[in-house]
């Protein structure tokens, strides 16, 4: 049954339009996962929905009482309360109703009330409605239900008195993410959810929402996560939104088949149109000669035949790539011996991280570093990185090594914020305006984008350029802190194409199933103070793992 539809609605958003006469249909049981570009509107698109845009044209129509739960990108949680203090908060909607019936148990209390049998009819039926609607919210286990959802996304009681300033990123969303699943919205709307969870949480929130009674819309850059829980994937790409009724890996294999099928149609009414043309043409060329009045009819007819095509929309367009940023690095051979770690052992902030680690990289490798949140995996690179120094042990690396880093936060970025990215890549190139803007072209930017603040950018498009810093650095080692967190996937499938042609050797912190199956051949698991190692990928891991 369809709770909410979009109906040929027009956007525009800083002066350029997003979509025009966009529709859509959510059911009330609906998976979707929602893809497209960075930039293609996605978020706005949640926010049209929600009713905090307004559309230049077409509408928004809701089933009545309908409720829409939305999980922003970016949280913010109370910073002088414990986590459980915050997850019981109840939501605004909830506490509205316990208000109502409180209002309403005041007024049958009230003589004038009670000793009316019209007015005490009419409340106590206004009562029953507010019940049922408390009810729908789940308001009498609010408290229970907060418990429930907390240990369904991997919270135990010890983890009730943490103060929300302790907590990471992914276990801030988690909370977020209970505060508005705990009254049972009829929608919720997920923006990359999973960003900043480890494979734990992720494990977690796909059992979720699977287990989620009512419709789900998430966006998200992990496929694995898209497969494991959308019945629908839905594309918005060039202000459309295409339909494929399946998971991720169903609408890959299904809008190739589409693409194929789309381009053998356009050459085969190219052709005839083509042809029609050649017709239109001679029989004009007749006219004119013999001036044949039979002959300029038959022009001005198949002519009206291929306006009337285009008038009804009938002309197949030509297919045509995405714009893709053209990422390469040059890596080079260097050491046989890249990266060597004896007896390391750090801390940090006074707490013990990595006790007595051995590592040892050789040239050509690609290692993925995984665990849990805070087990230390992006300090082993500021290890590597010379940023901070071991309580004892020695860490090597081969004579003729060049490092390229990219920082899951865009640190490398910090100094510049208020710079343009050409200015940037001036100074890193000592290059000329044009070879700059033309390097930057060529990595997905546009040419307004080059002379903005890098502050300005979006999350992905400051990855795409950390990702340019990484390419002019022209390293022959890699560390890469969580390099897809802000990339859509066909940037990240082009980031995954230049790792399997790097001549080099990889060292890779991510969360991404996908991503670490694709580009690395070992795991080193970092958890409890301890590396261990794994030859093979990220699912040979996980059925290792399970057989133990």
């Amino acid at each position: 049954m369809q709770v909410l539809q979009v109906n040929n609605i027009t956007v525009n958003f800083a002066g350029a339009e997003l979509y025009r006469d966009l529709s859509w249909a959510l059911g009330n049981r609906d998976r979707i996962a929602l893809v497209g570009p960075n930039g293609a509107g996605k978020s706005t698109l949640f926010k049209a929905l929600l009713g905090q845009i307004e559309p230049d044209s077409g509408s928004v129509t809701k089933q009545r009482g309908l409720r829409i739960g939305h999980l922003p990108q970016d949280i913010s949680l109370p910073l002088d309360r414990t986590l459980i203090e915050t997850a019981l908060i109840k939501p605004s909607e909830l506490a509205q109703a316990e208000e109502r019936l409180s209002a309403i148990e005041t007024r049958l209390a009230d003589p004038e009330v009670y000793g009316d049998e019209s007015l005490l009819s009419g409340t106590l039926t206004e009562l029953e409605a507010e019940l049922l609607r408390f009810e729908s919210m789940n308001g009498n286990r609010h408290a229970s239900h907060v418990r429930e959802l907390l240990a369904m996304l991997g919270f135990t009681a010890d983890d009730y008195d943490l103060p929300t300033t302790a907590l990471s990123g992914g276990q801030k969303k988690m909370v977020a993410l209970v505060r508005l699943a705990v009254s049972a919205p009829d929608i919720l709307l997920l923006d990359e959810p999973d960003n900043h969870l480890d494979m734990a949480g992720k494990s977690q929130l796909e059992r979720f929402i699977l287990n989620y009674p009512k419709c789900v819309v998430i966006i998200s850059h992990d496929r694995y996560l898209m497969d494991e829980v959308a019945t629908q994937t839905v594309e918005l790409d060039a202000g459309k939104l295409t339909t494929y009724h399946g998971n991720y890996s169903y609408y890959l294999n299904e809008k190739e088949i589409r693409r194929l099928r789309q381009q053998q149609q356009y050459v085969t009414q190219q052709k005839e149109i083509a042809r029609l043309e050649a017709m239109i043409e001679r029989f004009e060329r007749w006219a004119k000669q013999v001036l044949s009045r039979k002959h300029m009819l038959a022009a001005r007819q198949r002519r009206r035949h291929l306006e009337k095509m285009a008038e009804r929309g009938e002309i197949i367009e030509k297919v045509t790539d995405a714009r893709l940023m053209d990422f390469k690095v040059d890596g080079w051979r260097g050491s046989k011996k890249v990266l060597e770690l004896v007896n390391v052992s750090v801390a940090y902030d006074d707490e013990p991280l990595i006790l007595d680690a051995d590592l040892l990289l050789r040239h050509g490798e690609r290692v993925g570093v995984i665990g849990p949140n805070g087990a230390g995996k992006t300090v082993l690179l500021r290890l590597i990185l010379g940023e901070l120094e071991p309580l004892a042990g020695d860490i090597k690396l081969g004579p003729s090594i060049r490092i390229g880093y990219y920082s899951q936060e865009h640190q490398t970025l910090d100094a510049w914020l208020d710079r343009a990215p050409l200015d940037l890549i001036r100074n890193m190139q000592n290059s000329s305006e044009a070879s700059a803007v033309n390097f930057l072209l060529r990595m997905a930017f546009s040419y307004d984008q080059t002379r903005q603040p890098i502050r300005s950018l979006s999350g992905g498009e400051r990855s795409r350029l950390q990702l340019a810093l990484v390419m002019l650095r022209q390293p022959n080692l890699l560390l890469l802190d969580e390099p897809t967190n802000n990339l859509d996937i066909a940037s990240v499938e082009v980031l995954e194409d230049a790792l399997d042609d790097f001549v080099g050797t990889v060292m890779i912190v991510s969360h991404d199933r996908y991503f670490l199956d694709q580009t690395v051949d070992r795991l080193v698991e970092i958890r409890d103070g301890a590396l261990r190692e794994f030859h093979g990928g990220y699912t040979e891991f996980l059925e290792a793992q399970a057989q133990k």
